[in-house]
């Protein structure tokens, strides 16, 4: 099994709902992106997938989160913008361009500090 990851962030406030503590304000973060994703065989040239794909589909999804209000879109109207409700929200968005070239998206982790993070790993395996 192969994997690759790019990195990737954005800067964006949020506040957190049914939550006590210093988050239930409003505050903001500079989220750092991982994206991961893995195949049991290399394409031609030997790679999983082209960084680049990777890193132009990631950065399309983090462009409509950028310098954005999270509480307002949307995606979070209903749902926590948390950290763990955002790697889902990237990951969901990124899925179809693996799926499109066959590779399996094993997870997109959201860093809102430097010693904190969440991930979601979804089922998207392409055996």
């Amino acid at each position: 099994m192969y994997e690759i990851k790019i990195e990737d962030h954005f800067s964006a406030a949020h506040y957190l709902r049914d939550y006590e503590g210093s988050c239930e304000a409003l505050h903001g973060h500079n989220w750092k992106v991982e994206v991961a994703v893995s195949s049991h065989r290399l394409r031609e040239g030997g790679m999983v997938l082209d960084f680049r794909v990777l890193k132009e589909s990631t950065r399309t999804v983090l462009e409509g989160l950028d310098h954005k209000y999270l509480n307002e879109l949307p995606y979070f109207l209903q749902i926590n913008p948390s950290s763990e409700n955002i790697a889902r929200y990237i990951f969901d968005r990124v899925k179809p361009i693996a799926d499109k070239y066959r590779v399996d998206l094993n997870r997109v982790t959201v860093w809102e500090s430097e010693t904190a993070c969440a991930s979601y790993y979804g089922d998207s395996r392409h055996d």
